[in-house]
């Protein structure tokens, strides 16, 4: 175990696994959907559900949400912001079955109109687990940087988009692929050891039947 295992994260908050593990969790929700969530329906299960209210777990997620980190003073007042600035966020008390017991589901809508449906878990010392985007099933924890890209399930791609990595010359340490269905969409979620420029992400955007890409900085 290293001293941030032991000690904890810097935070503002009682727990490090109900309030600052909630606030990693809301701000890498809001990185995945790629703009200023104004809505969001929060679902918290477990221990989660049981002691949102005197750990400020509600107030963690939404400040997450609003780009806020672990350590910063507005995390009390979060609600109260999010309220000011025209954002509508819900707290939903459900029991979500085969997860963590700190589990929470974030249901995002983008500007288009379109769901975007995050679960995380907070798994102690302020650690985070990212187990499912939309229906695809995923493990990022935040340790690396990692691109998110989305894609249709087909023959090739996961070398067109491994190819411009190797151009650009990022290692991939970690690669998972989800897929709804044969020849629908599917995911690929790369964990790399390098840092990604924004530029890369533009060509690799432009790859033919890539959806979307989205970069996530690491947490650390």
């Amino acid at each position: 175990m290293d001293a941030f295992d032991i000690i904890g994260p810097i935070m503002v908050g009682p727990s490090s696994s109900h309030t600052a593990g909630a606030c990693r969790i809301g701000k890498y929700a809001r990185g995945i959907l790629s703009e200023e969530p104004m809505n969001a329906v929060i679902k918290l299960s477990g221990s989660f559900k049981k002691t949102y209210k005197g750990h400020g777990t509600d107030k963690a997620i939404i400040a997450g949400l609003l780009g806020f980190n672990e350590d910063d003073e507005r995390i009390r007042d979060s609600i109260e912001i999010a309220k000011k600035e025209g954002r509508s966020f819900s707290i939903v008390e459900e029991d979500i079955e085969n997860t963590h017991a700190n589990t929470t589901e974030i249901i995002m809508t983008r500007s288009n109109g379109e769901k975007v449906t995050i679960q995380g878990a907070s798994i102690g010392g302020g650690n985070i687990l990212i187990t499912k985007i939309n229906d695809a099933k995923v493990k990022i924890n935040g340790l690396f940087d990692v691109l998110v890209v989305g894609h249709v399930d087909m023959p090739g791609m996961i070398y067109n988009i491994s190819k411009i990595l190797y151009e650009w010359k990022i290692n991939i340490n970690g690669l998972s692929l989800h897929r709804e269905e044969k020849s629908g969409n599917a995911i690929a979620v790369i964990e790399v050891d390098d840092k990604i420029d924004e530029k890369l992400c533009e060509e690799m955007t432009m790859v033919e039947n890539v959806n979307y890409v989205t970069l996530l900085h690491s947490l650390k």
